[in-house]
């Protein structure tokens, strides 16, 4: 599955990697209480909560973009082969869907100038390395990836204490790392006038969006600042894996304060396709539509 949005400058695919049902509502929404998430259930099923589990619908996606200079990825999904036992559905994936999707979009891995990790969680940086006789190497030979540097120094101090708790950093980030194609940028780094990082801290220590075209003609990628509808409509409530939930919501409340009302298309990295629209106000919060 991938559309193409064209912004003048720009060109935008969504590479999706799998759509289903994952986390548990009240699991994934700590905070909630029951009777709050029934209230709102009405609008929330069956497009992103499913009826029949309870269930969080998630979408795990890549998004690639076109500039006149550089062929970009931002974010690399779970990957093929990743040792991740915590979350059966990716654990060990073997699937030719997402390689499948990326040259649906006329993009080969030989093609990807830049990979942008908006931060370091399993679901975002999965290919950013492949299996090769037993060792792990970078997918994209010819990109340069973007890390942001204190997001990496935080998690890089996590693996080495116990790497086993880790395995995403041991199989996809440090192989990165030492094949010598990372770069460790600030969270705010300007590629150039086309595509500049956005830090939106929360989510994770050092999380950054990812802001592609001109004004009138652009996109806000928006990694994991926000993972639900819930979420744009109450920006403040967080989710199970929040480095910090009230930074996370106040990040979110100020980007979509800037945005809302405006031209500029914000395409999430976890809604269920279509995963891309405009803000608007909802009362006190916001939509996406």
């Amino acid at each position: 599955m991938t559309s193409a949005i064209n912004l003048e400058s720009v060109t935008i695919h969504n590479i999706v990697e799998q759509q289903v049902p994952i986390f548990d509502a009240e699991v994934f929404f700590p905070s909630l209480e029951k009777a709050f998430l029934d209230e709102h259930r009405q609008w929330l099923e069956p497009t992103f909560i499913d009826p029949a589990t309870g269930k969080v619908i998630l979408c795990v996606q890549s998004y690639v973009v076109k500039t006149p200079h550089h062929t970009i990825l931002v974010d690399s999904c779970v990957g093929n082969h990743k040792t991740l036992p915590h979350i059966p559905n990716w654990n060990q994936m073997d699937s030719r869907r997402y390689e499948t999707n990326l040259a649906a979009a006329g993009v080969s891995v030989d093609d990807i100038d830049y990979v942008m990790c908006t931060h370091m969680h399993a679901d975002h940086v999965g290919w950013n390395t492949r299996l090769d006789n037993g060792r792990w190497v970078p997918t994209f030979p010819n990109a340069r990836y973007l890390f942001a540097d204190r997001e990496y120094a935080h998690w890089e101090e996590k693996a080495a204490q116990d790497p086993s708790a880790f395995p995403w950093m041991v199989e996809s980030v440090l192989p990165v790392i030492a094949a010598g194609r990372a770069d460790l940028v600030k969270s705010d780094h300007q590629v150039n006038d086309l595509v500049t990082l956005v830090p939106t801290p929360g989510h994770t220590i050092d999380h950054f969006s990812v802001h592609v075209g001109k004004t009138g003609a652009d996109a806000f990628l928006t990694g994991d600042m926000v993972h639900s509808p819930l979420q744009t409509r109450f920006p403040e409530i967080g989710m199970r894996a929040d480095y910090d939930s009230p930074m996370a919501g106040q990040t979110r409340r100020t980007i979509f304060e800037r945005y809302c009302d405006t031209p500029t298309l914000i395409c999430t990295a976890h809604f269920p396709t279509p995963s891309i629209g405009r803000l608007t106000r909802w009362d006190d919060g916001f939509r996406i539509s």
